[in-house]
């Protein structure tokens, strides 16, 4: 397939703008915010080719209050966020994203006097959260979340870094949010340096930005590195900010809407449950801190990015997830000497963290292990991972049946599988009892040939190379690209 060159944009509006060129913008009008837009984007994301989706005129809301979902579930809508060539197959893009990696340059942000999301600034008693049409998602939900393709973005009070990630957000009333950070997270880390000096913790929540930042906020990128910088070497041009009135924390200049406030210590609200990204409500209703809103800041006709987790493999966002995690955990195996890896994919079935699955050309033994410890542990894998799958160079690991045939026929339960105990797992860990949050295990399969006898084994039924090259050129009509 002829690939189209990397393309450019500024920000949401205009990221949207191509998507629209590239026939993959739907435009819908009336929707309703209570469960209607959850349920019409969770039925059109598992439809083939499934669109973006632009909801405007939201009942009892204002035209031009508009909420974006499924923006990032195709290929080619990641890959124009990524900046990286349109066309190309999903391992083509394990490989793109690796390669951008490994020459990226971090680019810190910098700081401008205003910018779009300055249009609008609510302060005192103008903050008003309930003008702006946050959906209920699923119907099981414990609130509006409002937070769910946004970014949460805050500062180390020790060593001054600013981090921001993909955390969810609900709305408490006009003034409050609660904001749910998983253990172990950098911004629950952040959070807690703050309670420990008995200090509220400055926070600003943006949810409606350039898809470039959602990429960045979900990235393991390393502890005391900014995901600005990442996403501004992404970008090839650093990131735009201003600083927040309150916190002094850097907004992005082209976000839609951002929240500036702090969490307070000492005080909690009731949060969720919410309908989460392994396809259940991981966690149950309980105290989280609350967010007191400072300041509001919009740009006129403002967009909420909405992200909303649901069941695997069609749930918002995987297909972004998953070539990103395979092509981060691909440059650590390499970083940490694993030689000959052939192919990584983090599987849409597990919601990209559940089930990896790498490919090499086996060179000596032991290499099937290093190669499972190393991807499942590395940076990019170690939270709330539970498969690791080893294969030979033969087998595709994009195509589940494929590796699930190798599964079957190359590893034998006594001898292939290594569980690895008291691992990294979260709240939402739904197999996880109460009793046992917090941990959870792995197996590290190995379906490779046994390196032993790997020339011994039995031949593969398949076709020779060569003739499947030649029929599939000579029988185009039945063999489409």
């Amino acid at each position: 397939m002829e690939r189209d060159a990397v393309t450019t944009y500024r920000d949401l509006r205009d990221w949207l703008e191509q998507v629209e060129a590239m026939g993959e913008l739907k435009q819908l009008k009336g929707a309703h915010w209570n469960q209607e837009i959850g349920a019409i984007t969770e039925c059109s994301r598992r439809q083939p080719h499934a669109p973006a989706l632009l909801f405007d005129e939201i009942q009892d809301y204002r035209p031009g209050f508009r909420v974006l979902s499924n923006a990032l579930n195709s290929l080619n809508r990641v890959a124009l966020a990524a900046r990286l060539p349109l066309g190309l197959t999903k391992l083509q893009y394990v490989d793109a994203w690796r390669e951008k990696h490994i020459s990226l340059r971090p680019t810190p942000p910098v700081e401008v006097p205003h910018g779009p999301v300055t249009e609008n600034v609510l302060k005192g008693d103008a903050v008003d959260l309930l003008k702006f049409p946050t959906p209920i998602w699923h119907f099981k939900d414990g609130g509006r979340y409002i937070g769910t393709g946004s970014i949460t973005i805050t500062r180390d009070p020790d060593g001054g870094w600013v981090n921001f990630g993909v955390y969810r957000t609900m709305i408490v009333d006009r003034t409050h949010v609660t904001c749910y950070i998983s253990p172990g997270k950098d911004g629950r880390i952040h959070r807690t340096k703050y309670f420990d000096k008995g200090k509220p913790c400055p926070m600003v929540i943006s949810v409606g930005h350039d898809p470039l930042l959602f990429l960045a906020g979900f990235q393991a990128i390393p502890y005391g590195e900014s995901e600005y910088d990442w996403a501004g070497g992404m970008r090839g041009k650093a990131i735009e900010v201003i600083r927040g009135e309150f916190t002094g924390l850097p907004i992005p200049a082209d976000s839609e809407i951002a929240i500036e406030g702090e969490v307070l210590p000492d005080k909690s609200v009731p949060e969720g449950p919410f309908g989460e990204w392994t396809g259940y409500y991981g966690s149950s209703v309980r105290g989280e801190n609350l967010f007191v809103v400072k300041a509001i800041y919009h740009r006129n006709n403002p967009i909420i990015l909405g992200n909303p987790p649901g069941r695997p493999p069609h749930a918002q966002g995987t297909m972004a997830s998953c070539f990103a995690r395979a092509g981060q955990i691909k440059v650590e195996l390499e970083k940490a000497g694993v030689p000959d890896v052939v192919g990584v994919w983090s599987h849409e079935v597990g919601g990209h963290r559940l089930m990896i699955v790498v490919s090499i050309r086996q060179r000596y033994p032991g290499h099937a292990r290093q190669a499972g410890m190393i991807a499942s542990f590395c940076r990019g894998s170690a939270y709330l991972g539970r498969y690791v799958i080893v294969v030979d160079d033969d087998i595709d690991v994009s195509d589940l049946n494929d590796v699930m045939w190798a599964v079957c026929t190359r590893s034998d339960p006594e001898s292939s599988i290594e569980i690895i105990r008291r691992c990294w797992s979260g709240p939402l860990d739904p197999i996880i009892p109460k009793s046992r949050k917090g941990f959870n295990s792995r197996a590290i399969i190995d379906a490779c040939r046994p390196y032993e006898w790997r020339d011994e084994f039995p031949d593969t039924v398949d076709v020779e190379e060569n003739l499947k090259r030649q029929v599939m050129e000579k029988w185009k009509e039945i063999f489409p690209s």
